[in-house]
């Protein structure tokens, strides 16, 4: 068996850690969301088109997560009118997906309501130990995506969605809302 290096050592207990917060992080973005009808997974989702209109692929790959799961989170979202669908000039088969009106508006809520509770949570934390440690994850978020770890991106991903315009049934949907991305968290909760 092979031994951990000091880094390693240290890589590993910080990988418990991010993997605690992940469970904390989510939980408290569904407390955060539920006023404004919104899971973790539908925020995360929300946020990442707010900034500009994508497809699936283009949010699965901005958060690190499979294209199916963010998939059926965004057919949830049009189910239930918060994002709607549109022509792709540069991909006839993947769409667009854009925030609608109601959309943006729990959106907008959810963010608010965000702020408040970042700057309760972060009080008399060093801003620069904060911007530390998000560097430091970003960095090794890096190592994953380029698969200095061993790991990386898979590299048949084309960034193509699958067949299908992005807004009809899917096999398996989780739960009652069809919601169920987890994984990293590209915006602050």
């Amino acid at each position: 068996m092979t031994e951990l290096t000091d880094s390693g050592t240290a890589f590993s207990d910080l990988l418990v850690e991010v993997f605690r917060l992940n469970g904390l992080l989510l939980g408290a973005g569904d407390e955060l969301g539920r006023p404004a009808g919104l899971t973790s997974a539908r925020w995360q989702v929300l946020g990442v088109i707010d900034h500009q209109p994508g497809t699936v692929a283009d949010v699965a790959r901005a958060m690190g997560l499979a294209r199916q799961s963010v998939r059926q989170t965004a057919e949830a979202l049009a189910r239930d009118g918060l994002v709607s669908f549109a022509e792709n000039p540069r991909h006839r088969r993947a769409r667009l997906m854009v925030l609608t009106p109601r959309g943006r508006r729990a959106l907008r809520d959810v963010e608010r309501r965000q702020a408040e509770w970042a700057n309760r949570i972060t009080a008399g934390l060093d801003p620069a130990t904060l911007r530390a440690a998000t560097g430091t994850l970003r960095d090794l978020g890096q190592r994953l995506r380029t698969g200095s770890s061993g790991g990386g991106a898979d590299p048949s991903d084309d960034g193509v969605d699958p067949p299908g315009d992005g807004v009809g049934p899917t096999d398996g949907a989780a739960g009652s809302s069809g919601d169920n991305v987890t994984g990293p968290v590209d915006r602050d909760l």
